[in-house]
């Protein structure tokens, strides 16, 4: 049977999804995802509380994820 509410459409970008409010808000998220990920090579961490400097990218989308928990963490462009 063919269900119009049950029908996954293409969208740009490889966007597969039922609706175009759901296809908006996954390109949107995608969108935030992929600066969030450039956005973190250009950075380096100081952690004051463990005296280090951290600059792989893993470690720093950790520190980004987990900034909260943390208070003496700071965030500095490596420009």
């Amino acid at each position: 049977m063919w269900y119009r509410d049950r029908v996954w459409i293409h969208y740009v970008n490889d966007i597969i999804a039922a609706d175009i409010s759901a296809a908006v808000f996954l390109s949107s998220y995608i969108k935030r995802v992929n600066a969030n990920r450039e956005f973190a090579s250009s950075l380096e961490v100081f952690d004051l509380q463990r005296y280090k400097v951290i600059r792989k990218s893993s470690l720093i989308k950790n520190a980004l994820r987990e900034k909260r928990n943390k208070p003496f963490i700071f965030f500095a462009s490596l420009n």
